[in-house]
């Protein structure tokens, strides 16, 4: 493993010579955006996709003419993985991320399984033979949806907000969730995958000896991200809008008061850099919280505020009716990965939602090109 020396710049470790990084997943959205920053900082970057996703292989090309080795491989084949060449850390940016998968009629469950937790099994069998360190990057969706749906809360804004008046659960800080809010089942199908691959992780690394990091992530945003509502909403209802495509407002009285926080993954680069040169920590924290907070939080309606005022009018339908695991409010407190890492998101929220909007733009046909066949 590499030597490393102190970064004033961010309060943390960084590798002083380049590293060899596997990116799974590599031509999805938060890979290429990963593989994209760490090769311009040059470190040797290589990783697989299976290329199921529409569009991801729009990446291909432009990673390779960086610099990146991009291997067509699937996370659930045992035998493809074992033949990959080594590395010093694995980045696990492959999964099905839709909170909808196996219910949705359009995955069945066992494939939701096989591609979240089987997969992470077959990555962490690999770092295990290679004595890779791994970077899980999960969810907010591992936290409890119980809790969540009977949430006191008021508008304000035309945004839900929890309602500090009354008793809140454990876990909920006026920054938003932290990491000892429940994550007691029923958490979706989705999130039960991601949270076993935690699990998982976190035992295989103190078996094994090789490190272990899980950054559950709030929602990922930035431009190039695919259109899908059930995977990227933000970039999904800036296109959408833009293109005058039909949008709803679902569940919650139809009044698009849902509330998310939003965070760019280039933003996760400087504490994965940090965490590629860690020294030993405590199992309590290498889980932490990363999101833009309070400060990113928007609901569907003042998105929609925010596409009118950019792209002018547009209607949206108002459909109360309810959908499985939809919770009303989730942000995430990252206030430990400060304390640990000095980490804080660096892109706020309006330059996000213009860098999509950009984007969107500039490829008139990014909803057809992601969209589901």
């Amino acid at each position: 493993m590499e030597a490393f020396h102190a970064s004033p710049e961010v309060g943390g470790l960084f590798p002083s010579q380049d590293m060899r990084i596997l990116i799974t997943g590599i031509c999805g959205f938060v890979g290429s955006t990963l593989a994209r920053e760490l090769l311009a900082l040059g470190h040797e970057v290589f990783g697989f996709d299976n290329f199921i996703r529409n569009g991801s292989e729009t990446n291909r090309k432009p990673l390779e003419q960086l610099g990146a080795q991009i291997i067509t491989a699937d996370l659930r084949d045992a035998a493809q993985i074992e033949k990959l060449p080594g590395a010093d850390f694995v980045i696990d940016a492959a999964a099905n991320p839709s909170v909808l998968a196996g219910v949705d009629g359009k995955t069945s469950s066992r494939e939701l399984v096989d591609h979240n937790l089987v997969g992470t099994i077959n990555i962490l069998e690999y770092c295990k033979s290679h004595q890779a360190g791994f970077v899980l990057l999960s969810t907010s969706r591992v936290y409890a949806i119980a809790p969540l749906n009977t949430l006191p809360v008021v508008v304000l804004n035309d945004a839900l907000t929890p309602d500090t008046s009354q008793s809140l659960p454990t876990g909920l800080t006026v920054n938003g969730l932290d990491e000892t809010f429940s994550t007691q089942a029923p958490i979706s199908l989705y999130g039960a995958t991601k949270l076993s691959s935690e699990l998982l992780a976190l035992e295989y690394g103190e078996t094994f000896g090789f490190p272990v990091f899980i950054n559950r992530c709030g929602v990922l945003a930035g431009a190039g991200q695919f259109g899908r509502a059930d995977q990227g909403i933000f970039a999904y209802w800036i296109n959408a809008w833009l293109r005058k495509r039909p949008l709803k407002y679902l569940g919650f009285g139809g009044h698009g008061y849902q509330v998310r926080d939003c965070l760019h993954p280039r933003d996760l680069v400087s504490v994965i850099l940090q965490q590629l040169a860690a020294p030993k920590l405590k199992a309590e924290d290498r889980v932490a919280n990363f999101s833009g907070g309070t400060g990113s939080a928007m609901s569907l309606k003042q998105l929609s505020d925010w596409c009118a005022s950019r792209f002018g009018s547009h209607e949206v339908i108002r459909d109360g009716s309810a959908r499985q695991f939809d919770i009303p409010w989730i942000v995430l407190d990252h206030g430990k990965a400060n304390r640990l890492w000095k980490w804080h998101p660096t892109t706020d929220t309006t330059t996000i939602l213009e860098e999509i909007a950009c984007h969107a733009e500039a490829n008139p046909t990014w909803l057809e090109l992601s969209a589901p066949r």
